[in-house]
């Protein structure tokens, strides 16, 4: 049985997640190998392109997500927002999203009855579906969600969530309904309305921001293909970690699992998973630096992480398990960063690299900083060390 030892997989990391110096990519390519960049919090795209792209400029994303609409946002692998290659966006829809659809309706049903907003909550949905797409296509195709609120008044009513709780809220028909319109695949999200960092966005029908249209896939090939992907970027690892990553049932994973050809590996006395053709070794690049944001995909790419997180879990991870912003050094997490609101960047080593390991971590964080400008990023989940950072 091949055996993968920690330095094996951190050099793997560095290269096949386009960390490592040598191993720099476009952007879409850079998605494409990570199996989408985690698009929950806005900035992390752009933050986690910069670290991996050839070009790391913020306007080259914007041309892929918006001029050539090679990526595209997709609410995904455990009900989290990507952002995808059009080209896995079908296989990410039927292997995961469709199912979620699914949910985000019943859940719509309900909060409509609780709100009690109309007798037929069902048919309220299919009705306030109509007018959104009909709203969409009267505006050119493309609007938010504040401008659809306005076309009909049912739009514009509002729903408690978390009622009674301390974190209870309130939110528009409108936006429900485009969640559940973008769940299954009927609208996109396009641009936003400020800048990069915003995470309110203009919607889109779906055949007028990809002509060409989502490929169909059937859902068992359709996790099969994302299960090859992603042990191709983040192989070896434990099927728990894939059970976690794509959130699927754990009947489908296994089922998945067989299908892809992957064959069983030791991961330092623990059973895990490669694909059959994937088990030559990888050779260490050299040694590189990165400041890796919130909820970044390679800090937030397994379930087990000791192999590069070490102890900082409780310092580096909000309680919900949501990652900050981390510094890696030759693919293990050795401390944090943050930005103050003067935009100064501010690193906490958690971990004794060397005099030459930190001077290559601060010219990183130098670079970063040149980078941002004026640009504030404050994380959506805050972790214990970026608040410390900050205050």
């Amino acid at each position: 049985m091949r055996r993968f030892g920690v330095d094996e997989r951190r050099a793997r990391l560095g290269v096949r997640h386009h960390l490592a110096a040598g191993a720099r990519a476009g952007v879409v390519e850079a998605a494409r190998d990570l199996v989408g960049l985690h698009g929950t919090d806005p900035a992390t795209v752009y933050l986690a392109a910069r670290a991996r792209m050839l070009d790391p400029r913020a306007e080259v994303v914007d041309q892929a997500l918006y001029e050539d609409r090679t990526l595209v946002r997709i609410l995904g692998m455990r009900r989290t927002m990507f952002v995808e290659p059009v080209e896995l966006m079908g296989v990410v829809q039927a292997a995961c999203t469709d199912a979620i659809a699914v949910g985000q309706r019943r859940l719509l049903v309900d909060l409509l009855g609780r709100a009690a907003l109309t007798d037929d909550p069902p048919a309220f949905v299919e009705e306030a579906e109509k007018v959104t797409l009909r709203a969409l296509e009267a505006r050119g195709g493309a609007a938010s969600a504040t401008e659809l609120a306005k076309d009909d008044p049912r739009l514009a009513q509002q729903i408690v969530l978390a009622e009674g709780k301390r974190y209870e809220g309130r939110q528009s028909v409108v936006s429900r309904v485009l969640l559940l319109l973008a769940a299954e695949g009927r609208i996109v999200r396009g641009r936003p309305r400020g800048s990069w960092v915003s995470g309110q966005y203009r919607w889109s029908l779906v055949e007028a921001w990809l002509p060409g249209g989502v490929p169909a896939w059937k859902v068992e090939e359709a996790q099969v293909e994302l299960v090859r992907r992603w042990l191709r970027g983040f192989g070896p690892a434990t099927i728990a970690d894939l059970k976690w990553w794509t959130g699927l049932p754990m009947g489908q994973v296994r089922r998945a699992v067989a299908d892809a050809g992957a064959v069983e590996v030791d991961l330092d006395g623990t059973p895990g998973l490669a694909l059959a053709d994937d088990l030559d070794p990888v050779p260490a690049p050299e040694p590189w630096a990165a400041l890796l944001p919130a909820l970044d995909p390679t800090t937030m790419g397994w379930a087990g992480r000791d192999f590069y997180l070490g102890p900082h879990r409780a310092v580096l991870f909000d309680r919900n398990g949501n990652a900050g912003p981390a510094v890696w050094w030759d693919g293990r997490v050795v401390g944090g960063w943050a930005q103050r609101p003067s935009g100064e960047l501010v690193l906490r080593l958690l971990t004794d690299v060397g005099a030459d390991a930190t001077a290559a971590i601060e010219a990183e964080a130098a670079r970063l900083a040149d980078w941002l400008g004026p640009i504030r990023v404050t994380p959506r989940f805050r972790t214990p060390l970026e608040r410390e950072l900050v205050a």
